[in-house]
């Protein structure tokens, strides 16, 4: 064989091997690296599991949502104490959840007074006045009791404000771990908080 042939099968074969193995001269900065869509998944604990995070949860209303909170109650279960926010009118809720230093009231400026260790602040976002939602509202009673000896001690405050329902609850210790989900049939916002 001549060194000709010996130089083309020797470059056939890294033309060959480099197609293969998907290499290149440099990297392409230009091709975003996929990431598990499980990551977004694992930030919140399916509904029922203990809580493991006090990050601040958010999601989303539906764009055309308008609801009004029609109850709002507790329980205890094991490793965890739950509130509920019982929603009717239309459309899917959001939510923003997060420790805060004070219970303040949006609008106002009023404090809140709540008690616990540590308050959480709850938005409910997609939240309409009674007369727009032809819901009624949840009037009280207010405070609403946590069960004894669970984590959560109070939840106080159903105020709706350019859109969101605002309200606290106060917890028996500060950063316990807490979830955050929506339920259907009917609208639910559910807060689960570690004890």
């Amino acid at each position: 064989m001549n060194p000709t042939a010996h130089t083309r099968i020797a470059l056939a074969a890294i033309a060959t091997a480099m197609a293969l193995t998907g290499c290149s001269a440099a990297p392409d900065d230009s091709v975003p690296i996929p990431t598990p869509a499980v990551a977004a998944a694992t930030a919140t604990p399916p509904p029922g599991t203990v809580p493991v995070d006090t990050a601040n949860k958010t999601a989303p209303a539906d764009t055309d949502a308008a609801l009004t909170v029609t109850d709002i109650r507790t329980g205890t279960h094991d490793g965890f104490d739950r509130v509920v926010y019982e929603l009717d009118g239309r459309g899917a809720p959001g939510w923003r959840v997060g420790y805060v230093d004070r219970a303040i009231e949006v609008g106002s400026g009023d404090p809140t007074p709540v008690a616990g260790d540590s308050v959480l602040e709850v938005r409910i976002s997609g939240s309409a006045y009674p007369f727009t939602s032809e819901v009624t509202p949840y009037t009280g009673p207010f405070p609403v009791r946590g069960r004894a000896g669970g984590a959560v001690v109070e939840v106080d405050g159903a105020t709706i404000f350019e859109g969101a329902t605002q309200s606290f609850i106060g917890l028996t210790d500060s950063n316990l771990p807490f979830a955050v989900y929506s339920l259907d049939d009917p609208a639910r916002v559910v807060i689960d908080v570690a004890h």
